[in-house]
This record gives C-alpha cells, sequence and structure tokens, in this order.
C-alpha cells in the first residue's frame, strides 16, 4: 500500500485486467538485434537516456549526447557509448559495476519515434575500441560497451501529447532557477551568483566538455 491510497495495483493479473494485452504486432517488433533500418535511428540520434540501477534497484537515469551518430555500432548486438567528463558523481557507471543491465532510448530533434535498446554493460578502457570516438581530439578514457538483448522503436504518442518539438512550447531557461540558487537553497552561505558566473565561463569556453 501507499501511505496516500489504497486503490493500488501490485500484480501483473491485475495490471492486464485494467490495460488488456499488447497486440501481436507490437510483440513482434521486439528485435534481438539491430538490422539495417533500424541501425539508422542510432546513427542519426545525437542524444540518448541512460537507465542504470544498482543490486538494491535503486535507480538512476542520466543524459548522454554528442553529435550524431556518437554511439559506435560496432556490430549488430553490440554498442559503444563514449563516457564523457561530468561531475564525477559516476552513478550510472557505479549502478554498471553493481549491476550490468541497462537502458538506452534514443532521441532524435524533430522525429517522434524514438529507439529503445535493453542490453548489459561493460565498462572498458580499450583505445583501439574508443580511438574513433575521439571528439575535438580528445578520445574518451572509458566507454561503455552495450551487449544488446532487446531493440526496437517506441511510438511518438509521448512525444505528441508533450508536444516536445513544437517551438512555440519552448520555455525560456530565464523562468526557471539557476543551478546556482538552486545551491544556495541548500547550503547556506554559498553564492550561487558567483557559481553561475564561473560556470557560464567554462561552458563557453567548452572547458570539461571532452
Amino acid at each position: 500500500m501507499h501511505r496516500l491510497t489504497s486503490a493500488v495495483i501490485q500484480s501483473e493479473s491485475k495490471l492486464r485486467a485494467l490495460l488488456g494485452e499488447p497486440l501481436a504486432v507490437v510483440k513482434q517488433k521486439i528485435a534481438t538485434r539491430l538490422n539495417p533500418l533500424t541501425r539508422q535511428f542510432i546513427e542519426r540520434s545525437p542524444f540518448l537516456c541512460l537507465a542504470t540501477s544498482d543490486v538494491s534497484g535503486a535507480c538512476d537515469v542520466s543524459p548522454r549526447g554528442d553529435p550524431r551518430g556518437f554511439v559506435r555500432i560496432l556490430d549488430e548486438v553490440t554498442l559503444l557509448v563514449p563516457e564523457r567528463p561530468g561531475n564525477r558523481l559516476a552513478d550510472s557507471l557505479r549502478n554498471i559495476i553493481a549491476n550490468p543491465h541497462v537502458g538506452l532510448l534514443f532521441v532524435i530533434p524533430g522525429v517522434g519515434d524514438t529507439f529503445r535498446v535493453n542490453g548489459r554493460a561493460t565498462l572498458v578502457t580499450d583505445q583501439t575500441l574508443l580511438g574513433p570516438c575521439a571528439v575535438e581530439g580528445k578520445v574518451p578514457k572509458l566507454g561503455i560497451l552495450v551487449d544488446v538483448l532487446e531493440a526496437y522503436t517506441q511510438c511518438s504518442k509521448a512525444l505528441l501529447r508533450s508536444e516536445l518539438w513544437n517551438p512555440e512550447r519552448f520555455v525560456s531557461r530565464d523562468v526557471l532557477p539557476t543551478n546556482g540558487q538552486i545551491h544556495e537553497a541548500l547550503c547556506e552561505g554559498f553564492d550561487g551568483k558567483k557559481y553561475d558566473a564561473e560556470r557560464a565561463e567554462r561552458y563557453a569556453r567548452r572547458e570539461g566538455f571532452y
């Protein structure tokens, strides 16, 4: 039960009674490998969301982005995701060490359909594999090798409902609190304005991007 309601579903049978079964055509689209058609979604994508969890089931989703096609397709069942410099919390990476099961959602700007890959991940430092992932002359120190278990397109209903690619729905960053302001709310004495200014300068120099 949940603390706010007793109207909860705790079995798949009750879930199916509510939702029904998926159509045969939906089940048929789930493949165990890429093909010349589906690989195009990866080759054209500049952005993905990476889902991981630790051994206890605690989950994390984090973004990965680079010039389109940044994820290397090594063969029809193997992908290589380059790991770029980040905040060093390494939530996804620590999770992969503990639990190799991952989910990837590839997004293409302006396109409603997304592409999902579920698989098993391995952290690698093989420079022969990582060399072709260089951007701005810098080779990543680390990569995520993904053995594909499931690969399939995700329908566009969520992106259509949200109007994600509709420019009229775009939100100005100025209407939201800055990272510095959020830090100030969490940490007494933190100088949010200084943090924001220094961060903007680093990003303008593309410092730490690669």
